[in-house]
């Protein structure tokens, strides 16, 4: 393939997108700032001289920065990797629309932009016949309106055997968990609806709010969709994200979403992870999804899926899926895919090309206390060892060289580790001897000990795939 690629993040998804470009003969450029200067995505490459391919930047989210860079290194396109601007539809437009145009990584920008706006999917997928949360698809601006839609909305649950019906009363506007309050009795309705849409107003300038059911007893799915510019559209498997922080960042995840070995479920695991798949490629399908995203699911104990958003970008966990995916006997790259198919290549293969074999684990390695509300660690790594073995593999821009300042500007992500085997014992067998061979040693300011989630995540094994 011929171009230039800015890669416009950090870490090891920085890494990762390097060593794609790198397979498909790519020539790239890093970028980085003051605090990222130790980091492997910046010291694998050329920091100055006439081969320099690593440049410092302000900041990650400084457009402005970005842009100068790939004009004064002649790249052609960008690849946003995942957070920052990987689902900014302004970026991607400006990106493609500038005098001097980039080809942006990833879908569309208008597909980004519909599908970035959570009350639209939902508007969309309910048009589609894809089951979402029961509630509103619209802001709601009228009190007497949404006291009757709450009204109905527990009356309902109570009428379908929930022992405690709640709803969720939400802030349109809102996002990143603000603005959103619970109401179990209808009698409260009415002051919380008040307070939220005021606190609304303030916050955002924009008074509407959203009603919807409040699920408890459910886990959290994706599946992973792979498409191109010139209409196909393919998916590779489902995975399970269920075991999660306080702050709903993911911990330990698996694929296939769910298997009978792990969990006696009340449903039939095979039909309802067929039926996500193809709901997905639905919704693809109708908006012309032109390459990889994710379908974020709930299920609830009873089986019954909603649709609960689109990520349109790579996720941290991708390589989940591919490793329980063979083509030709082989395990796809869905970043190098990712890439290839932003530059315009067809995908080249059909879905019966794609086999799906065995299980799959992805371990997020975290300084942080989970003890304490999984409060990040601050401090320096003096030592930082994997093991290595045929069924693991090992993303992390810490280097095993040398000591590593954590940065406290960005959250203290130290490595993601995958491990697959023939079935999901096999991997939870494999992921546990992998977290007993990690070695990884550090002191903070005050000489205290490194903290990390190695245990946390090693006690979480047996709740995969389970309700």
């Amino acid at each position: 393939m011929e171009g230039k690629v800015l890669i416009a993040n950090r870490g090891e998804i920085a890494i990762r997108i390097m060593n794609a470009c790198k397979d498909l003969g790519l020539e790239y450029v890093v970028v980085y700032t003051a605090a990222d200067k130790d980091s492997e995505h910046v010291q694998r490459n050329i920091l100055n001289g006439p081969g320099q391919n690593a440049w410092r930047i302000t900041s990650y989210t400084e457009p402005n920065d970005l842009f100068a860079v790939a004009d004064h290194t002649g790249c052609t396109a960008i690849h946003p990797g995942y957070g920052f601007f990987s689902e900014d539809y302004r970026f991607a437009r400006r990106a493609t629309r500038r005098e001097r145009p980039l080809t942006f990584i990833g879908p569309n920008w208008e597909v980004i932009r519909d599908l970035g706006d959570k009350i639209n999917t939902k508007r969309v997928a309910n048009h589609l016949g894809i089951p979402t949360i029961p509630g509103t698809d619209a802001p709601i601006y009228n009190e007497m309106e949404a006291e009757e839609i709450a009204a109905q909305l527990l009356l309902d649950q109570k009428e379908k055997g929930v022992e405690q019906p709640s709803i969720l009363v939400k802030a349109a506007a809102g996002g990143g968990g603000m603005g959103i309050e619970e109401v179990t009795e209808i009698e409260r309705f009415r002051r919380i609806y008040r307070q939220l849409q005021n606190y609304a107003k303030r916050q955002f300038g924009d008074g509407g709010v959203l009603i919807e059911q409040c699920l408890r007893d459910y886990n959290h799915l994706e599946v992973q969709l792979v498409c191109s510019k010139h209409g196909e559209r393919l998916h590779f498997s489902s995975r399970n994200c269920t075991i999660q922080s306080t702050g709903r960042q993911k911990r330990v995840e698996a694929a296939p979403g769910f298997h009978k070995s792990a969990f006696d479920y009340d449903f039939d695991e095979k039909k309802v992870l067929d039926q996500i798949v193809q709901y997905s490629l639905k919704l693809a399908n109708h908006v012309k999804y032109d390459n990889v995203g994710t379908w974020e699911w709930i299920v609830t104990r009873s089986g019954q899926p909603y649709l609960l958003e689109v990520n349109t970008r790579i996720q941290v966990e991708n390589d989940i899926s591919a490793r329980i995916s063979y083509i030709n006997g082989e395990q796809p790259n869905l970043i190098r895919e990712q890439i290839r198919l932003g530059l315009g290549d067809k995908i080249g293969y059909k879905q019966s090309a794609v086999k799906f074999k065995g299980a799959a684990i992805e371990l997020r390695i975290v300084a942080e206390d989970t003890r304490r509300g999984f409060a990040p660690w601050i401090g320096t790594i003096a030592e930082f060892k994997f093991p290595t073995h045929p069924w693991s593999v090992v993303y992390t821009h810490v280097p095993v060289d040398r000591p590593y300042p954590i940065p406290s500007d960005f959250d203290p992500n130290l490595a993601l580790a995958l491990v697959w085997g023939d079935s999901i014992e096999d991997a939870k067998k494999k992921a546990a001897q992998f977290i007993d061979e990690t070695v990884i040693s550090g002191h903070d300011s005050n000489h205290n000990p490194i903290i990390t989630n190695l245990d946390y995540l090693k006690n979480n094994l047996d709740r995969l795939l389970a309700f």
